[in-house]
């Protein structure tokens, strides 16, 4: 008789912290799903699902209209906690430039070679690459080659000094002529952009992005020991922030009536490239096929996913498995079909979207046992994975 008396009492405290928790700090409203014409039913067998998978998912959010509809957290995380974004990072970073872009400091046709001028002792290692352009950095379709099979590759940890590496690469192909989701990449973008921005890029972005929208705890880790960070990994935001950043491509650049991207600049890292399925490191129609979609994608299981029809907005953060491809790894299957048989199906079932205390005290309770049951990660876990305050 113990354990569901303890568990009553558990479920108890944290629907009261849930009731009370205020939204006003983190910047959106907040309303239950049948208040947005969705069907919490099907939200609470997704998050049923994730338990009895034993899935390792720390963050789960939807916003809807402009309102966060579900949050729900696994054990060990909160609304404050931030998370290791991995690749998501790429997708911040392309807003960024947009902005830099969209205030004349840098241009899409601005050549790799003019880091140069920022790093003279890499000038000789620079001159081959004067047709790599921004926009090829950005698209991935530098047509630069590195090798990335060493184990502990020193990019991601021990190089001293990545973009003396990433000026080291030689070409092979033409810039723009193929797709290459590769790490070179994003090294050079946070050279150009940091340059053009005469600060270090995570500067300029706490002062023109993350501080304007209110995202705390906002940190971008992992620069190498010359100071700078790549603009491929390394960014750590609470999943209500990554939410924000979703919203800005949903309402076009702006933020409560602020243009803060260029909406120009949206339209153009969202749209088609080199390749079908990705603009400015931004994927398209990689969760959802049937109709718009837009998402930035990361390393284990981080997701932001836009349906601009839908004007939604869905956010994940995990530790999934990484087996598989880039555009077919398990833990992007797996969120395919959380989005696809779950959430779209709460959406598209507005007709049955009845609020009753019943449905939102089976939320609540479901909630609440979430953020006590943790999951069992699907790949090795380090310690830039774990939620931190």
């Amino acid at each position: 008789m113990k354990k569901p008396l303890l568990l009553t009492a558990i479920v108890a405290l944290t629907l009261a912290s849930v009731h009370a928790a205020p939204l006003h700090e983190a910047g959106l409203a907040q309303a239950q799903p049948e208040d947005a014409n969705v069907d919490s039913r099907e939200l609470v067998r997704l998050s049923q699902w994730i338990r009895e998978q034993k899935l390792d998912v720390y963050s789960l959010l939807v916003v809807k209209d402009g309102k966060l509809i579900f949050e729900r957290y696994g054990a060990g995380a909160s609304r404050d906690s931030n998370y290791e974004l991995y690749s998501v990072t790429k997708s911040v970073t392309s807003m960024v430039a947009g902005m830099l872009i969209g205030q004349g400091k840098v241009s899409l046709d601005d050549s790799v070679a003019t880091l140069a001028s920022w790093r003279p002792d890499l000038r000789a290692d620079f001159a081959d690459k004067r047709n790599v352009e921004l926009k090829h950095v950005l698209s991935m379709s530098s047509g630069l080659h590195y090798d990335f099979k060493p184990k502990d590759d020193p990019i991601y940890y021990t190089a001293p000094d990545r973009l003396k590496l990433a000026a080291k690469t030689n070409p092979k192909a033409a810039p723009g002529s193929q797709f290459e989701y590769t790490d070179i990449n994003p090294i050079l973008a946070a050279a150009m952009l940091s340059a053009a921005a005469h600060e270090p890029v995570e500067r300029y972005a706490q002062a023109n992005l993350f501080g304007p929208l209110g995202m705390k705890h906002a940190v971008w880790e992992r620069a190498d020991r010359s100071g700078l960070v790549s603009a491929g990994w390394g960014l750590r935001l609470r999943a209500v922030d990554m939410a924000k950043i979703g919203m800005l491509v949903l309402d076009h650049g702006r933020w409560q009536g602020r243009q803060v991207v260029p909406q120009q600049w949206i339209t153009q890292m969202t749209s088609p490239g080199v390749a079908p399925y990705f603009g400015y490191y931004w994927w398209i129609n990689n969760i959802v096929q049937r109709e718009p979609e837009f998402d930035a994608m990361g390393f284990k299981g981080q997701f932001i996913t836009v349906l601009p029809e839908r004007k939604t907005v869905i956010v994940m953060t995990s530790v999934m498995s990484v087996d598989g491809g880039l555009r077919d790894a398990k833990n992007l299957q797996t969120f395919r079909q959380m989005v696809n048989d779950y959430v779209i199906p709460a959406l598209d079932n507005a007709q049955h979207a009845r609020p009753s205390k019943e449905r939102r005290d089976a939320l609540q309770h479901e909630l609440a046992v979430s953020a006590h049951t943790s999951g069992v990660p699907g790949t090795q876990v380090d310690p830039t994975d774990l939620p931190k305050l």
